[in-house]
C-alpha cells in the first residue's frame, strides 16, 4: 500500500468512483510524505493520505489521531484520499515542543573564566550533530567544541588535523572551547 516514489496515485483512479470517508489518522511519515487514515465510515480499512491532498489546507503533514473527512477512490493498492474535506485536530496527538536544556551553558559566557589562547587541532567534528572535539596541544586532552563557537569565529568548516588556537574553560564536564580562531 505504498505510493510509487511519493507520488499521488490518482492518475489511474481519476475515473474510479469516489466515496465519502471519515476516520482517524493512524500515522503520517513526514519524511516520506504520506500516512494512513483508519476509515470508520464506511469501514473500508486503511486509506492512503498523500501530502499533496493537504496543500489546499496549508499543510504538508498531519499529527497522529487527527480526524478527517475526505473523498477517497479505490486504486490498484487500495483506497487513497483524493480530496480532504475537513480536518479536526481536537483529539490529535500533538508532540510537545522541544524545550531548551536549562543546564546548557553558552560557551561565550565562560570567556572570562577561560585560560589563555593555546594551540589545538581538530580531532573530529560532526556538522549534523553540531559539535566535535579538539585535541589540546599541551596535554593531548580532548576539548569539546560546539558549532556556535566555530560560527562566532567565522569558521564554517573544519577537518581532522586542522590547527586552531583556542581559549579553553576547564569545567565540571571537562575542557570546553569557548573561543576558537584559525592558526596563523
Amino acid at each position: 500500500m505504498l505510493p510509487e516514489q511519493n507520488q499521488p496515485a490518482h492518475s489511474s483512479s481519476e475515473s474510479a468512483e469516489s466515496i465519502a470517508v471519515s476516520g482517524r489518522l493512524k500515522w503520517f511519515d513526514i519524511a516520506r510524505g504520506f500516512g494512513f487514515l483508519v476509515a470508520e465510515s464506511p469501514p473500508i480499512g486503511d486509506v492512503l493520505v498523500h501530502f499533496s491532498v493537504l496543500h489546499p489546507h496549508g499543510r504538508t503533514h498531519l499529527p497522529e489521531g487527527a480526524r478527517l473527512n475526505c473523498v477517497a477512490v479505490r486504486g490498484e493498492r487500495g483506497f487513497q484520499a483524493r480530496e480532504i474535506v475537513a480536518i479536526d485536530l481536537a483529539e490529535a496527538v500533538i508532540p510537545a515542543p522541544r524545550r531548551r536544556n536549562p543546564d546548557r551553558v553558552d560557551p561565550a559566557s565562560l570567556l572570562d573564566q577561560a585560560g589563555d589562547i593555546e594551540h589545538a587541532s581538530v580531532k573530529w567534528f560532526n556538522r549534523l550533530k553540531g559539535y566535535g572535539f579538539l585535541i589540546r596541544a599541551r596535554d593531548n586532552a580532548d576539548v569539546f567544541v560546539h558549532m556556535e563557537t566555530l560560527r562566532r569565529a567565522g569558521i564554517s568548516e573544519v577537518a581532522p588535523g586542522q590547527l586552531l588556537r583556542a581559549r579553553i574553560f576547564d569545567g565540571p564536564k571537562g575542557p570546553l572551547a569557548v573561543l576558537v580562531e584559525p592558526e596563523e
